[in-house]
């Protein structure tokens, strides 16, 4: 009996040994397989949060101030095809025309998400213009978040093919001589024209007659059709009637002459410190994530250095002029100090 009772509990010490070595080597796999899926767990969150800055994931919504067809549109058209392949994903146009685009502006500073989602084609000076002519608007430069510049439309001087002025002192000669009675068309009060004609007034000297229309295109047709002197427009818009003869351009105000039109002046080589036009480039709300806005930094970079978008500017005579960030916001700044103290200096012929 003690002998079959040792050799009993001998089978039972195996037997017992074997189920806790079994147990133990269960407990080992489970935590192992905890401990992976807990880090299985954490590449998950991390990639999820990765995935949350990874921008952009969504479509970017691009507010344009006026209708399909003007400069602002122009310009989507041309440089959205190059960012969308730059930031691999699509770019979505919603037009608000209006209020000479205060409307869309309006919305981008103070209704829109700040997530880099929504961002807005801004000519200047007419984003910084419009507020300083209507003290009423909504938004201001410190509301928005200067991206870039991409274009700069030098302005230009037209007169009819048929003009008794050939050349720029022609012209400024006969105005000097007969102040105040050459009518000069622009674009309208508060637009770019409208406030080269001033700057150009304060620094020669020179006085004339402003006549208002309503666009670029009315503007320069005056021109074209002898109801005015002169026209004060800009390049694109103008230089195809400079091409076929409708129009001949007598002052370009760059700084330096256009290829395009290589037999045309600058206004600095008349001894007038005068360079100007029409910018045109992209503005997202204020406090952008950083992540976004440097991303967005990086697609006009390499719109810069584009050759097909360069070749793109050069079919439809618009000078490329990219200024990024915090050169962008300076520049928009500038705009601003310079458009303030013409406007103040002559609304009360324009405020009732």
């Amino acid at each position: 009996m003690f002998n079959m009772n040792i050799s009993f509990g001998k089978k039972g010490f195996v037997t017992l040994l074997l189920l806790t070595l079994l147990l133990f080597l269960a407990a080992c796999s489970s935590e192992t397989s905890d401990t992976e899926s807990g880090d299985e767990g954490n590449a998950s969150s991390t990639d999820t949060e990765n995935n949350e800055s990874n921008y952009p994931s969504n479509d970017i919504n691009v507010l344009i101030g006026f209708d399909p067809g003007g400069g602002s549109d122009q310009l989507a058209q041309l440089t959205q095809p190059h960012l969308q392949e730059y930031l691999d994903t699509s770019f979505v146009n919603e037009y608000k025309p209006g209020a000479s685009g205060a409307i869309a502006w309006t919305r981008l500073a103070q209704q829109a998400e700040n997530d880099g989602y929504t961002i807005s084609v801004t000519p200047s000076p007419q984003l910084v213009s419009n507020y300083i002519l209507n003290s009423e608007l909504d938004y201001r430069l410190d509301d928005v978040e200067p991206i870039a510049n991409v274009v700069t439309d030098p302005g230009v001087i037209v007169v009819p093919s048929d003009s008794q002025f050939d050349t720029y002192e022609d012209f400024a000669n006969y105005v000097e001589e007969n102040p105040g009675e050459q009518k000069v068309s622009h674009s309208g009060v508060g637009g770019d024209d409208f406030f080269t004609t001033l700057r150009w007034m304060n620094s020669t000297g020179l006085d004339v007659e402003m006549v208002p229309f309503d666009g670029d295109g009315p503007s320069w047709q005056a021109a074209a059709g002898g109801d005015v002197t002169a026209s004060f427009n800009n390049l694109g818009v103008v230089y195809s009637q400079v091409k076929e003869g409708n129009l001949k351009a007598l002052a370009v105000m760059s700084e330096e002459r256009m290829e395009l039109l290589p037999d045309v002046p600058t206004l600095k080589e008349q001894g007038i410190d005068l360079v100007t036009g029409s910018s045109r480039g992209y503005t997202a709300p204020k406090g952008i994530p950083e992540d976004a806005k440097q991303k967005l930094y990086d697609a006009f970079e390499q719109l810069s250095e584009d050759s097909e978008f360069k070749e793109s500017l050069e079919e439809v005579s618009l000078p490329m002029d990219i200024k990024i960030g915090e050169e962008y916001t300076e520049y928009l700044k500038e705009q601003e100090k310079t458009t303030s103290e013409i406007w103040n200096e002559v609304k009360d012929e324009y405020e009732e």
